[in-house]
Parts: structure tokens; sequence; C-alpha cells
């Protein structure tokens, strides 16, 4: 795994071994960050259930100001650490060991306006839903705030509009997809 683009251009990145993660390839990573190009410079992005950082890392490599990386597992978080030394982005960097919610609420109380989020929770236990909730009355966003989920491509998201989304773009690749979120204007 490396970085694709940007100041840390073909970096090498570590993984931790095992299956608690399951990084994003770099093909997969290199159509992501085609796709929201445009958003990113000087950008505030959040990489949930973050694993190695790469995506947060990725984002840095092509000037986002600010990177929030959440990770629960104490030897990916620790991964994700020397990731951000290796590629030398650890300045605009900020890595929480920690809950994904428990993670959130601290950053509500910080201020925090992302531009874009980016979660790749595991597979069928509905943690995207938890985080949506979570975020629909947040601070943490806004009507501007893309939010991009990796999910299995049976994942299902018709809940989405009932809790004030709508659903921009989705990327179907062959074993999971890219689903592209907003919340919708408050009436």
């Amino acid at each position: 795994m490396r970085v694709i683009a940007g100041k840390a251009r073909r970096l090498i990145l570590k993984t931790i071994e095992g299956l608690d993660t399951r990084p994003t390839t770099d093909r997969i990573k290199e159509t992501l960050f085609n796709m929201i190009h445009d958003q990113i410079p000087d950008c505030c992005f959040l990489d949930l259930f973050s694993g190695s950082g790469a995506i947060g890392i990725e984002a840095l490599s092509r000037s986002a100001k600010l990177a929030v990386m959440v990770e629960q597992n104490q030897k990916a978080a620790e991964c994700i650490r020397e990731n951000l030394k290796t590629t030398r982005l650890q300045d605009d960097a900020v890595v929480m060991n920690c809950d994904v919610l428990a993670a959130l609420k601290r950053l509500e109380d910080k201020d925090y306006l992302f531009d874009v989020i980016f979660m790749d929770p595991p597979y069928r236990m509905e943690w995207e839903k938890r985080v949506l909730e979570y975020l629909a009355a947040s601070s943490l966003i806004n009507e501007d705030t893309t939010i991009i989920i990796e999910a299995s491509l049976d994942t299902d998201f018709d809940y989405l509009k009932s809790m004030g989304y709508e659903i921009t773009r989705e990327k179907n690749y062959k074993t999971n997809k890219h689903v592209f979120v907003t919340r919708t204007e408050k009436e």
C-alpha cells in the first residue's frame, strides 16, 4: 500500500497484520480521490474506522489542511502514527484511539466542521447507520459536507431519507461500494 499522489507520493504505508482491518486497495483509493479531488485542498477531513490511516494520509498528501483519524484498535492507531511520521504529515493530523461515537462527541466539543468524512466500518454491523444517526443532529457537518461510506455491495441505505440525508453518488466495485451522502437542508 502506498500514497498515490501529492506531497507524500509513492511512500509505502504499513498495515497491521491480521483481519482486524481491510485496507482499501490502491486502485480503489485512486478512484475515490479522483472523484473528490476538487474537495480536498484546504479541507478538514475526518477518517473514521481509519485502519492504517491510508485514506486520511492520502487526503493530507493532497493538501487537506487537517485530517482527524479515528481508530479503536491500539495496534492500528500506532500504525497510523508511524505512517504519519514516515510521510512527514503528522503536523496536520490528529489521531484518536477510541470508539468512533466517543470520538465524535469529543470532536463536537472542539467546534470542528468537516468538509469530507470517510468511513470504512466493519461490514454488516450497521456502524454506518449509528454514525449517520449521530451526525444528523451534529454541528460537525453541514449541507456542504460530503460523507463517503465504504460498504459491502449488499448494504441497504433505504433509511437515509428518513434521517435527512440523500445519496449524491454511488460507485460499485467488485466486492464493495462507495456511497456519497449529504445532509439535506433543514426547512
